[in-house]
């Protein structure tokens, strides 16, 4: 039977250290060696009594006539005192926080600003502070995009990428309920105002292809394409529409520094706290409904500039060999000018020396001229010239060897055409040296009636 059952008078309590025995009666005897647990009834009332002391009352008698209280008046400020220091030991330790590398920590109190708290432990009152942390590191990113009207009533669509950090995390966490929402509508706004003051041209293409269309219009070219065109450099560049004069862009590479300006002195200005990375383009196009129209716009714009390019190519080919030939050309003009001009100075020279003679002998220089011209023809003309003459003893030896060679300035050579002459000239030079070299008056009438002149050519 267990130590604590009824009619268990005879066990004794096994955690008790003594002999007392638990009830009375006939058998206990023989229960002095035995030792049980104490029991639990006992300890409840001990603790009770314990209690009562500490709150100031006195404890109750038993049934044996023992006073079961120590008696005494106890304090009744102990027990609030330990439960106050307990409460004050858990809310100081709940006071201890930690702030990360990449975290600042906002701390209010009472509702209004304290501190900003760097990384490391830091402590403050539970329910007096609040602590907000705010990740100052962290690059954070968002993508937007709109369809807006330009300033020349057209519709684009632009797509933005924006990245931004917490630069200041006191008017990151107070100046505005919704940081993040706040910057998606300031960027919008931005985004519609640089948008809406610039043309299509200017959203679409770069600035290269604007300033192109500038200067052809300022060339005084029509944009617009005529009826007829006789000459094809009379032909627009191909774009979508004219870029407006006063537009705020002037193309797309500077849409997103142009929004990245603004939007930063939208941010200061909101106090939102914080800072632009960067913002990027990714991509400027029409509606889809007239997309199809734009691509074709495009491609007809890099089929000229193709067209240009392999023009520039032919074009850069064939000027140095145009450019070498011309300067052969004036080298050539330049030297046959130098020629004329020295052989014109070499006769002015002459004619004035021979001047100077004529001046001092007019009939010397006259005859003298006369013999050098006559010299001058009758040297460049192949006609020989016999005369037999009066004489029978007379005998001309003409060297008709000579009258086929070229002379020596080149101007005339032997040829099959002067064959027949020369043979002709070589036969009567051979019958005038075969005949007899007597006095007759036949013969030498003969002789003198056979003047014979033979021309060679």
């Amino acid at each position: 039977m267990a130590w604590n059952e009824p009619g268990g008078g005879n066990q004794q309590d096994p955690w008790s250290g003594g002999g007392g025995r638990r009830g009375s009666g006939n058998g206990g005897g023989n229960g002095g060696n035995n030792q049980g647990p104490p029991d639990l009834d006992e300890v409840l009332k001990k603790f009770q009594d314990k209690l009562r002391r500490l709150m100031g009352k006195r404890g109750k008698r038993g049934s044996d006539g023992n006073n079961s209280g120590s008696g005494g008046k106890g304090n009744p400020f102990i027990l609030p005192g330990v439960l106050v220091i307990i409460v004050l030991v858990i809310w100081a330790g709940s006071g201890f926080y930690v702030i990360d590398q990449s975290e600042r920590g906002v701390v209010l109190r009472f509702g209004k600003y304290h501190d900003t708290v760097n990384p490391g432990l830091h402590w403050s009152p539970t329910f007096v502070d609040q602590v907000t942390r705010v990740n100052v590191t962290e690059v954070r990113s968002f993508r937007q995009d709109a369809s807006m009207l330009t300033s020349d009533t057209n519709i684009v669509t632009v797509r933005l990428s924006a990245q931004y950090q917490v630069a200041n995390p006191r008017d990151y966490v107070l100046n505005v309920r919704d940081p993040e929402q706040s910057l998606h509508n300031a960027l919008d706004s931005t985004l519609r105002h640089v948008v809406g003051a610039s043309g299509m041209q200017n959203v679409l293409t770069s600035t290269t292809e604007v300033k192109e269309v500038k200067q052809i219009d300022e060339d005084g070219q029509v944009p617009d394409m005529p009826e007829t065109v006789e000459d094809p450099s009379e032909l627009p560049v191909v774009t979508m529409t004219p870029p407006v004069p006063d537009s705020l862009l002037s193309g797309r590479e500077e849409l997103g520094p142009e929004v990245a300006k603004r939007l930063q002195e939208s941010l200061d200005a909101y106090g939102l706290g914080l800072r632009l990375q960067t913002v990027n383009l990714e991509s400027t196009q029409a509606p889809e409904q007239v997309q199809d129209a734009v691509d074709d716009v495009i491609r007809s714009r890099e089929d000229r500039q193709r067209l240009i390019n392999e023009a520039r190519a032919y074009e850069n080919a064939l000027q140095p060999r145009t450019e070498g030939e011309a300067q052969r050309f004036i080298e050539e003009a330049t030297g046959y000018r130098n020629t004329v001009v020295s052989d014109a100075e070499g006769e002015t020279s002459r004619f004035l020396a021979v001047l100077g003679e004529y001046q001092q002998a007019p009939d010397v220089t006259r005859q003298r001229l006369y013999l050098d011209t006559v010299s001058e023809v009758l040297g460049n003309n192949r006609k020989a010239l016999i005369d037999v003459g009066s004489q029978n003893n007379s005998m001309i030896y003409l060297p008709l060897d000579q009258l086929g060679k070229p002379r020596a300035d080149g101007s005339g050579s032997g040829s099959d055409a002067d064959s027949p002459d020369i043979r002709e000239l070589e036969s009567v030079s051979q019958q005038v040296q075969n005949e007899p070299l007597s006095g007759s008056d036949n013969s030498s009438g003969q002789r003198q009636s056979s003047g014979i002149s033979r021309e060679g050519r």
